[in-house]
């Protein structure tokens, strides 16, 4: 697993600057910078401080698949809700979305 590219494929698929990053984790840009090109290795704590701005968990960060997607707040607060629904009322939401699209 390469842990700075996809610090790098996640930042980006999230519209986040490095600068913005750097401003939301407090870690420096240029250790940004170090670690996605692979110059630094990054410590527990650095991981953990720039995950949280970017919306992930560690263990997403480090997730070893490739077909991992990325949910934005609002999808992630579509799930929550979904799944709090009985199963009548998740299928009647389903169906109703189905005809949205």
């Amino acid at each position: 697993m390469d842990i700075a590219k996809r610090l790098k494929e996640i930042r980006k698929s999230k519209n986040i600057s490095v600068y913005k990053l750097s401003q939301l984790s407090s870690v420096s840009e240029t250790h940004i910078r170090d670690l996605e090109r692979g110059d630094r290795n990054p410590s527990f704590d650095t991981l953990s401080k720039l995950v949280k701005p970017l919306g992930l968990s560690l263990s997403d960060l480090l997730k070893e698949t490739e077909d991992v997607s990325y949910l934005s707040n609002e999808e992630k607060e579509l799930v929550e809700c979904f799944r709090m629904l009985s199963k009548n009322k998740a299928d009647a939401l389903l169906n109703f979305l189905k005809t949205l699209v």
